[in-house]
């Protein structure tokens, strides 16, 4: 079930102002000092190409490190950060901070973390399209959001999100949700797959020991199927080795439809 050299997969979205994101990243939330510089540096070896992380987090200084001692050319990776969604009035000021901690003159994705009762949410995303075009950014997205606020802010200025970065998993699935950032060619993509009980699913344990993978395998392959980006996050190499080692299996149409008729049970 675990490569020393995974079989990583190769799908990836071409966003709206042309950067390619893999579907598989490697998440850091709650990852922090030198775990978070080990645990990315894996990732890296592993074959990871896309990271994610974010002010909050605490931890883009390590992210940065791992990736400049890393060896991969920075052209090869798409590095997300976020920004907090209480961060009104001083967006670049923010931004530049974290390309000095990773160690870069841009982020490939940076995205309002959360929408936030106290900041306007146009205000700020005109400061997003700013950073855009400042060159700062090479895409731009929201995290939290739903479709009401990605049209409100989208009508607002003339751009729409590029990515929306949400929870999501089977047991999260909602076909109208997916089908409403399809429609408004918005990626949409999932954070904490592999928590609230995914991994001990029956119907999610069952499929992984009839192919001979994880469950975590399975859930990750079900989003990538679905073109879903998702970001598992792992301190413990084998497991991060593991999470991405998906490319040498498919899942069924019937599989897809048992995982699909989990969400919101």
């Amino acid at each position: 079930m675990t490569d020393e050299n995974p079989r990583l997969p190769d799908h990836a979205l071409e966003l709206r102002e042309g950067a390619t994101i893999p579907l598989l990243g490697f998440g850091t939330w709650q990852i922090k000092g030198d775990d978070a510089v080990r645990a990315t540096s894996t990732a890296l070896e592993a074959g990871y190409r896309h990271l994610d992380t974010a002010t909050v987090y605490g931890n883009e200084g390590e992210v940065g490190r791992a990736l400049a001692g890393s060896g991969v050319p920075r052209d090869d990776v798409f590095v997300t950060t976020k920004c907090p969604g209480n961060g009104g009035g001083h967006e670049l000021d923010t931004l530049r901070q974290s390309l000095e901690l990773l160690q870069t003159d841009h982020v490939d994705l940076w995205l309002v973390h959360w929408p936030d009762e106290g900041t306007d949410a146009v205000a700020m995303w005109q400061a997003f399209v700013e950073a855009r075009e400042a060159g700062l950014t090479r895409e731009i997205g929201v995290s939290n959001f739903d479709v009401s606020l990605v049209d409100e802010v989208t009508r607002a200025t003339g751009v729409a999100p590029a990515v929306n970065q949400i929870e999501w998993s089977p047991l999260l699935f909602d076909p109208e949700t997916l089908a409403g950032h399809r429609g408004r060619e918005v990626a949409l993509e999932g954070y904490s797959a592999l928590r609230g009980g995914t991994l001990e699913h029956p119907a999610i344990v069952g499929i992984a020991e009839r192919l001979g993978r994880t469950p975590a395998q399975v859930i990750i392959r079900w989003h990538l199927q679905h073109e879903v980006i998702v970001i598992p996050k792992s301190v413990n190499a084998e497991r991060i080795r593991s999470n991405a080692d998906v490319g040498g299996f498919e899942l069924t149409d019937d599989d897809m439809a048992t995982l699909d008729a989990l969400g919101g049970r």
